[in-house]
């Protein structure tokens, strides 16, 4: 537990979690950050975009026996207008973005106080530490370790500390968020690192990630349900690419680059013959294979420890582990690359400029 400050804990403290049919989720993350007893959390604000599931009979029930916590509407079920409803309602000072597919840390709001206080940074955060419940999770949480999978991202590494160009979710003074206008709300993706490019522009050194806060994100859980999302983060990072022209960080462009250089030798390659087309594929395959079965053998003596939040019962086989890793790394690099394409050719030949 970070040793308490007045100035540390005379910070004001909302607490903003965009939600959508949340229902297996929403009242263990409330309820973890209510018994943090960060003594000046002045309420934990929740944006449901109409959940037909009973999340927002789970976040009034909540409400009636805890003040803090209010239920806010999002008729237009868009992330960052639902953060920005949240932002306007605020009364803290410090306005701390959640996800509700997330385990927070016991002290996770006094870190992320004091981390904003001690870096004199605009947003800060801890690393995206993925964890699983079942096996196909279990190969995305590996996947998120490999350069293949994150791409060099530091707010990935959870053991790095210092500054970076995007941190995961984020904590930030309510004031400085009102001066960019809040979130972009032409984004329905990648919202966080839009956001982030603008308070660089405000400050040199804007974003800090620290390893003392700490967060734990539970993946998709099905190849399809990760096809969309990385799908839509490449759509969200082609507008941000576009808005921000020259801030984009070079391992966002990486996988259009690799995937693009690919196709181009493959087409050569079928000139030469259908042979050697199918060497480069199998080549290619045989370096996510190996780099999948290289993750799950370093990880294989402490999986559970990092990784595994089911029953001891259910943990995957190494090979299951090995395979749903695999088929991570081919989805992450390719729906991302697919999505951005498909917001290039938008822009650039039926010239719609948002989503």
């Amino acid at each position: 537990m970070v040793q308490q400050s007045s100035m540390l804990t005379n910070q004001t403290v909302t607490i903003a979690i965009p939600v959508y049919n949340e229902a297996a989720h929403i009242e263990p993350v409330i309820n973890g950050f209510i018994n943090q007893q960060y003594p000046s959390l002045v309420e934990i604000l929740i944006a449901d975009g109409g959940s037909t599931d009973g999340t927002q009979d789970i976040v009034n029930k909540i409400a009636e026996e805890n003040p803090k916590v209010k239920l806010l509407h999002n008729p237009q079920k868009i992330q960052s207008h639902a953060l920005n409803i949240m932002l306007k309602e605020a009364k803290g000072d410090i306005f701390l973005r959640a996800d509700a597919h997330c385990i927070y840390a016991s002290d996770y709001i006094e870190y992320c106080v004091q981390a904003l206080l001690e870096s004199g940074a605009l947003n800060v955060g801890g690393a995206q530490r993925f964890v699983a419940k079942t096996a196909f999770q279990a190969g995305v949480a590996l996947a998120s370790r490999s350069i293949l999978g994150n791409g060099g991202a530091k707010y990935r590494d959870t053991s790095y500390r210092g500054f970076a160009d995007t941190v995961f979710m984020g904590c930030f003074w309510r004031k400085d968020l009102l001066d960019i206008s809040g979130y972009n709300t032409e984004c329905k993706t990648n919202e966080d690192a839009e956001l982030n490019q603008k308070l660089l522009r405000k400050q040199v050194n804007a974003i800090y990630i620290s390893p003392d806060i700490k967060v734990w994100y539970y993946p998709r859980s099905s190849p399809q349900t990760l096809w969309n999302q990385y799908f839509k983060y490449g759509r969200g990072r082609y507008i941000t690419s576009r808005n921000h022209p020259h801030k984009s960080p070079l391992r966002t462009k990486l996988p259009a680059i690799g995937l693009s250089l690919l196709i181009i030798v493959g087409l050569f390659t079928l000139q030469l013959g259908i042979v050697y087309t199918l060497f480069l594929i199998l080549f290619v395959l045989g370096i996510f294979l190996l780099e999948s079965i290289r993750l799950t053998w370093q990880y294989r003596k402490d999986f559970s420890q990092i990784f595994w939040r089911g029953s001891d019962q259910d943990i995957p086989h190494p090979i299951i582990r090995s395979f749903s890793c695999l088929i991570s790394l081919i989805i992450m690099p390719i729906a991302y690359t697919t999505g951005g394409y498909f917001q290039l050719i938008r822009h650039k030949f039926f010239r719609v400029s948002g989503w």
